[in-house]
This record gives structure tokens, sequence and C-alpha cells, in this order.
């Protein structure tokens, strides 16, 4: 990892002596295990308890540190830093709910990753060491390398296996411009040890991770630009929900740079000097701080793979069938390193379903798992299912209902009405193909969604379901009476009529 710029962030320092309790030695090994994990990240940690609790002997192995990037550098410190500087923002904007909030508001951002620090601690105690020995599993400390089909060595022990899971993750990639290393730059892994807010800060990528982070850094008080090299963020979701996530940031004064290539870095009287393209015209800023959130890439290297005889691909990942089998029987994956949504709840599922598939025979097929989703900016984004383009790719016929937040009760009181609810049903049916979201709460309300589609509810019997009042979630039961209403039927409205002497 290249060092981020040492006056807006500590020396990043390896994780792994916090990780290992003082005078820890792994356990001598039990004979063959019934599954060996290689990671302790959310798969990896869920796999070995799942199995463990089910009577199985288990290893886990982790090279660096217990929880891996969820709890340490992704979903847990960006969400409890976005949810400080969504305080600020409705410090910022209390008039317009008649309340009149002092003139001179300060941030302090010490003490808003203080509190990342002490949750991180918090959280990190309920996967400790000493939690996940008394659950009886085996924990080796040490870099795992495959020295057979069915044996691994972890600090010059050989701990061999029935079956193993590999959960190694992902890890953080940057962009290869000219003149970013040598300037420095932070990435998810090193911007949560930042001790004081850079007065601006260039954020490198309009996906999830670099909207979220450069909309909390805005609302803190830092010059914040963001450049992304396609017409639009989030480039994965619909046009209109994205649309929705850039006037948001622009709201918060983030500097928007669509279509725009970033040239070079370099370093300048202590900060960095950026030249940008945009369409063919050149510009240059000056700030003190970059981030990078470009994406990750799969952990796959110095586990040597190929003398345990599975396949993968140093940008793809671990070769898997839907079982979650890789090309070794033996052997499973789970989480970043072989699956496509990089998500904690993806990587969990994936986990127990690797479990019942290795030990009990199981035959479960990632294909049938339904993942939601949820981009964390101000609205949110949430999705879940089929997106339109999807559909009509595999020749479904597809009726979309949507209600916008400016028709929900509790959005205009909350003044919250930017954002809608659009479900995607099968034409001519209630069937739920999928849905977006976007909205203050999206990402609570789309589980009411996922629930429906899993439980192979259909849109018009949620309409029947009676949501409290007044909630935001009351979009969904609207979205789900006019499917109803589109779907009742002609020759039942004319016998009503005909009863009610019409």
């Amino acid at each position: 990892m290249r060092a981020a710029d040492p006056a807006c962030v500590q020396a990043a320092q390896d994780r792994s002596p916090k990780a290992i309790p003082p005078g820890w030695r792994n356990p001598v090994p039990r004979g063959r295990y019934d599954l060996l994990v290689v990671g302790a990240g959310p798969a990896g940690l869920v796999a070995a308890r799942t199995a463990a609790a089910a009577g199985a002997k288990v290893a886990l192995v982790e090279g660096r540190q217990i929880g891996g990037n969820c709890i340490h550098e992704g979903c847990i410190p960006s969400k409890t830093l976005i949810r400080s500087a969504s305080l600020y923002a409705d410090m910022r904007d209390a008039a317009e709910f008649g309340v009149q909030a002092p003139t001179d508001i300060a941030v302090d951002f010490g003490a808003a990753m203080a509190r990342v620090q002490r949750i991180r601690v918090r959280l990190g105690r309920t996967i400790s060491p000493a939690v996940l020995t008394a659950e009886g599993i085996d924990l080796h400390f040490g870099y795992a390398r495959f020295v057979g089909p069915d044996a691994v060595e972890v600090a010059g022990s050989t701990l061999r296996f029935k079956k193993a899971l590999i959960a190694t993750g992902s890890r953080p990639v940057w962009p290869q411009i000219d003149g970013l290393a040598e300037a420095g730059f932070l990435n998810n892994e090193t911007v949560f040890d930042l001790q004081a807010l850079p007065p601006s800060l260039l954020v490198i990528g309009g996906g999830p991770l670099g909207c979220e982070l450069a909309q909390a850094f805005a609302r803190f008080g830092a010059r914040t630009l963001i450049s992304h090299s396609a017409p639009l963020f989030l480039p994965k979701e619909e046009r209109d929900a994205a649309q929705m996530v850039s006037d948001g940031l622009a709201r918060d004064g983030v500097e928007i740079h669509l279509n725009c290539q970033i040239l070079s870095v370099r370093a300048e009287g202590g900060r960095k000097r950026v030249q940008m393209q945009v369409e063919g015209d050149v510009s240059e800023t000056v700030v003190d701080a970059i981030l990078t959130g470009i994406g990750r890439r799969p952990a796959v290297q110095g586990m040597d793979l190929d003398r345990a005889g599975v396949a993968y691909d140093a940008k793809v990942g671990i070769q898997v069938n839907d079982f979650l089998r890789t090309t070794n029987p033996r052997i499973f994956a789970a989480g970043d390193v072989c699956m496509d949504l990089p998500f904690t709840n993806t990587a969990e599922a994936a986990a127990r379903i690797v479990v019942r598939n290795a030990l009990f025979l199981g035959r479960q097929r990632a294909s049938a798992l339904l993942i939601p989703w949820c981009t964390y900016t101000d609205p949110q984004v949430a999705h879940v299912g089929l997106y339109v383009q999807q559909a009509r790719e595999r020749n479904i016929p597809v009726k979309t209902f949507t209600v916008p937040m400016h028709a929900v009760d509790r959005a205009i009181a909350d003044s919250e009405e930017d954002g809608f609810v659009k479900i995607h049903v099968r034409e001519g049916t209630d069937r739920i193909l999928g849905a977006t979201i976007v909205g203050r709460y999206a990402g609570e309300m789309v589980n009411t969604v996922s629930m429906a589609m899993v439980t192979g509810m259909g849109l018009r019997q949620l309409a029947q379901v009676v949501h409290a009042y007044p909630t935001q979630g009351e979009a969904i039961r609207q979205a789900a009476s006019a499917c109803a209403d589109t779907l009742a039927s002609p020759l039942r409205a004319w016998l009503q009529r005909k009863w009610l002497g019409r």
C-alpha cells in the first residue's frame, strides 16, 4: 500500500499487531478439520461460527485483522462518519424546521473520528479471539499458503482439512495517474485514520464510496471536489436515481466534474496540484488531499492456489460454480474474492450456503440469492431485483409503478420530498421483479420489497398490508395500491356497480 499524505493522516500502520493479542500462540492443529476457513471477514466469520455451532471441527485462519474490511475500513466506519456529517447538515438546515440553530456551529472533526474508532473497538469485541475460541473455533493468525489439495501451511504449522472455504475478500485499487503515488493519496483503508479535516479534498471516482464520502466531507466543511469519468454517478443505478444523488451532492456544495479524466498530480508546497480534463478542456486545481474510490480487486495473491488446484483470475477472482465450489471439489469460496456483488450481506448469505453445501450435502445455489443494497448518500439509493433494462434483455414485459416522495404525507412533514419508490412487476401480473427506492430511509424501506419477493408475495397482496401512518414507507403501499387498481377485473367492477344499483 502506498502511504497517504502525512499532513492529513497518521502514518498507515500494519494492523496485524493490533489483531493478535499479546502473547498469543496458535493452537496445536487438531487432526483433519471438517472445515478450514481462510479469512476472518464477514463470510469467513459467519461460516466458521455456523459450522462450529453445528458441531463441526473448525479452523479459522486470519493474516491481518478479524472482521475484515466491513468493520475496520468499510461499512461501519463510513456509516458512522456519515451519521456525524448528517447531523451537521441537519443543524445547518435547522431554520427550515422552525428551529434557531447557533450561527457559529463548530465542526469537531477529531471528535467525529474518535467516535469512529470507539465504534470500531466496540464491534470488534464481539468477534475477539477470546469470543471465537470460546465458540469452539481454532483460531490461527498468519497467512495461509496451500501446500496441496487438502492442506495449508500457516505460521509454520500444517493444517489439513476435509473441506475448506476461501473468504479472503478484496483489496482497494487505485487509478494509474501520473504523479499520484508520489504526491500521496487516501483510500478506504487510510481515510478513517485522519485526525484533522483536510481543508480541501478531491475524490476520484463516482461510485458508492466516492459519493458517500464526498458528501460527508463537504458537510464537515471541507472544500470537496468529485471527479468521475462517466456522465453520471453510480453507473449501475437507474439514471433518475443517480441524478438525484448528483443533485444532493451539489446542494451540499460538492464541486462536480463529470466526464472527467485526471491527467496528473504533483506535490507542491505541501499540497497537490491536479490537472484534469473535461471534454477536451484542461484545467488545474489545488487540493490538500486526494481520496481514490474507484473500486476493489479480489484478494487472491500469495495463497499458492495453483498448488491446491484452484483456478482463479487476478481481476475476476476465484472461479466457482453456482454451488460456490471451486475447481477443487474440497474447496469453496464466498464473498468479494469470487462474487460480483461486493456487499457484506452477500458475503454472509454466501457463507451460509457454503456450510450447507460443504458439510451437509446441500445443493443451494448462489444464483437463488436475492440481494438488496443501498448507497448511503442523502438521499439514499436502494435497489433489489432486476432493473428494467435487465428485464427487457431477458424478454420479460415490465410495468412500473412509481410514487414520488412528494406525494407521501410523512415525507412532506419531514421536508424530505426528494426521491421516489419505483416497483417493477411482470406486465399483466403483480409478480415483483425489482425495485429502486430513493429517499432519506431508502435502505430501510427496500427490505419490505425484498421480503415480499423472497416469500412470493405479489405487489397486489402487499397493498393489503396495513402500514403504520404516517411513515415514508407508505410510498410502498401506495405503489401496491396502484398495482391492485390496475389489475382489477373489469367483470368484477361491473358486478360491483350492478350490486350498488349504478
